[in-house]
């Protein structure tokens, strides 16, 4: 079982717990001599549940100088995934507000991010990684420092869940770069589904290579200009290469799934270059869709 499985597992049984205990039958309670009066009482408080996970944070923010988390920033305070072969949560999150939602480094601390409702380069709907009362951790898109200058990995932040829309995704993309197979997976546990998409695909070389771990659809988009696609979709995602800071011109070297002439082997600059037809199955999942590159 997966540990997505394990998760939502974990619910349907104390569910299950639950419901046992309200409908088991139990023995009529012993008679009991009638109560001698007593003085009154004062009444004792409820409890106030202690809530789970982080504190809440009430305080309300707006963009002001904190930089767009997207694509292009670069700010090493923005956490690098510390657990890139973790769970993956069948949750999407967004901001709910058309101004935007502020991103935390860590929900005791202040915020370090500002991601919009909406932008030109995705990376708006983002995968839920960990999930407490009050808070969600996420993927984001966006680096630490560009590679050769530090961790170029895949990062992390955290949202308010009162500042997030949280929309289920029970879809994940597993690429197996030994094994040379794509996997689209659905579901968890006994009611998952698996179909195999591709067999072969072309990935990074030694010294470009394909980065590993858990990322997520960031944004899909035909580029015309890029003739090796010959007007195929790009899948673009989250993550980017660790030994390129930037490529083609442009300030950015992030990973993606295209089509290419030629697609086997080790011999890309860290995308994941496929045929027409897979092309086509990804660009139907919806942004936010995990991936998994292993």
């Amino acid at each position: 079982m997966t540990k997505r499985g394990i998760w939502i597992g974990a619910a349907i049984a104390i569910a299950v717990v639950i419901v046992a205990y309200l409908v088991w039958p139990r023995e009529a309670p012993a008679a009991q001599p009638a109560p001698t009066p007593s003085p009154a009482a004062t009444a004792t408080p409820t409890p106030t549940p202690t809530p789970s996970g982080p504190p809440a944070n009430d305080t309300a923010y707006d963009q002001g100088d904190l930089p767009i988390d997207d694509v292009f920033l670069v700010d090493a305070a923005l956490p690098v995934d510390d657990d890139p072969t973790g769970e993956i949560l069948p949750l999407t999150a967004s901001p709910r507000d058309a101004a935007g939602a502020p991103v935390f480094a860590d929900p005791s601390g202040e915020p370090i991010a500002w991601l919009p409702q909406e932008q030109t380069y995705g990376g708006t709907d983002l995968p839920v990684v960990e999930m407490h009362e009050s808070w969600v951790k996420v993927l984001l898109a966006g680096r630490q420092a560009r590679a050769g200058e530090g961790d170029a990995s895949q990062v992390v932040g955290w949202l308010r869940v009162s500042d997030a829309v949280l929309t289920p995704n029970d879809v994940v993309v597993e690429v197996d770069l030994d094994a040379h197979a794509i996997d689209i997976v659905t579901g968890d546990g006994s009611d998952q589904s698996r179909e195999r998409i591709a067999d072969d695909f072309a990935w990074g070389t030694e010294a470009t290579p394909t980065p590993v771990g858990r990322t997520f659809v960031m944004h899909t988009e035909v580029v015309p200009s890029l003739a090796y696609t010959r007007g195929h979709p790009i899948v673009y995602l989250g993550a980017q290469s660790s030994t390129l800071a930037g490529f083609d011109g442009q300030d950015v070297a992030v990973t993606a799934f295209h089509y290419h002439d030629v697609r086997s082997g080790a011999i890309s600059n860290g995308c994941i270059r496929v045929d027409a037809d897979v092309t086509s199955r990804l660009a139907e999942l919806p942004v936010g869709t995990p991936v998994v590159i292993s």
